[in-house]
């Protein structure tokens, strides 16, 4: 039996919003983007992970209450989420590329232990590192 990790979720204020950042400069695609009522699945993936997908969701109706919805809009727009993290092949390359795209980064490429790695939102307020894939990200093993 597989089992693998299919779908992880963002809070995003407004999918379109939210597409149009994942798509158009971070270069995801779409995979899915249904509605059902007021409900809307919307998801994108990197041409390189054809297995995995970014939910792109807004919180409300029919899974929050009108209150839980309004406190996770203001908890994301703080970027108060755990960062995700994006591989790139050359983090300083891919600074300049995503600058250019209108990308606002909250730390700049930076040496540090051994890779470089840079800072950014995305509209909503999610944060996000981006990391050279060049170099190796090692964990700690228990002794």
């Amino acid at each position: 039996m597989t089992h693998s990790v299919n779908v992880v979720g963002l809070y995003v204020r407004d999918q379109d919003e939210a597409l149009a950042f994942y798509v158009d400069k971070l270069g995801f695609r779409v995979h899915t983007d249904v509605r059902n009522g007021d409900y809307r699945w919307l998801t994108v993936q990197h041409a390189e992970q054809p297995t995995f997908q970014l939910g792109l969701f807004t919180p409300g109706p029919p899974i929050h209450d009108v209150a839980t919805a309004q406190a996770l809009h203001e908890i994301v727009a703080k970027g108060a989420m755990p960062p995700l993290v994006l591989l790139v092949d050359d983090c300083r390359a891919e600074y300049e590329r995503l600058s250019k795209c209108g990308v606002e980064f909250t730390q700049e490429p930076v040496d540090r232990y051994g890779q470089v790695d840079a800072g950014f939102r995305d509209p909503s307020g999610n944060g996000w590192k981006m990391i050279g894939a060049a170099t190796k990200l090692h964990s700690r093993q228990p002794s």
